[in-house]
């Protein structure tokens, strides 16, 4: 008997894409009042009251190394967007999609309506950012200025009311008068467990967090 085939290259990223989509579709399963069963190495122990979880690595004062802070600056982000940031909403969302935590999640910061932080992991890092606009043709205006500067390379349905891809396998979003950027260019070839190529990584990450949207 002649041994079993193993998957092809490409079989075996589009095997590791519907294997980290399934996972992003079920990630929000939090909104009505149960958390996710988490992935091998996401921290499990609950949250103290009004605290970030405590597992993981800690900082000074006991704070979790990966716990992001408030962030500064006049004004402040929505409930929605401070969710792609918070260790209590996205950064365990996207742990559990993508079976790996991060190293740490660098402070996030709230710069003319922008709010973005940075999660960082032992072989690379992806950013992600909100832009908060005022109303529907701002939001417009923005989403083709980062299609201008970054590239229109193809268009994604089932992510927000409009998205595409960008030349490095990026994606920009839109939900309302919200942009999200999912910026995957620092990361290897293959991420995540099951590894998988950056554009289903950065989709991922987008269905996830639009998927804690949904409710706005």
């Amino acid at each position: 008997m002649s041994p079993p085939r193993r998957p092809t290259r490409p079989a075996a990223a589009l095997l590791a894409m519907v294997a980290l989509l399934a996972a992003a579709a079920t990630a929000c399963g939090a909104q009505a009042g149960q958390s996710p069963a988490p992935a091998t190495g996401v921290p499990a122990s609950p949250a103290p009251a009004g605290g970030a979880p405590t597992t993981g690595g800690s900082a000074a004062g006991g704070t979790p190394s990966w716990a992001a802070p408030p962030p500064a600056g006049p004004g402040q982000p929505s409930a929605s967007a401070l969710q792609v940031c918070s260790p209590d909403d996205g950064q365990k969302d996207i742990a559990a999609a993508l079976g790996v935590t991060p190293t740490r999640v660098d402070p996030p910061t709230w710069v003319d309506r922008l709010y973005s932080c940075r999660y960082v992991y032992p072989d690379g890092s992806f950013t992600l950012s909100v832009k908060e606009l005022p109303d529907n043709s701002s939001t417009g205006a923005y989403l083709d200025g980062l299609a201008a500067q970054r590239g229109n390379l193809a268009p994604l349905d089932g992510v927000g009311q409009a998205a595409f891809y960008t030349r490095d396998k990026s994606i920009v979003a839109r939900k309302d008068f919200k942009v999200l950027l999912v910026d995957v260019s620092a990361l290897p070839p293959e991420f995540g467990k099951p590894p998988a190529p950056p554009a289903a990584v950065s989709r991922t990450i987008a269905t996830v967090i639009m998927g804690c949207w949904s409710g706005d």
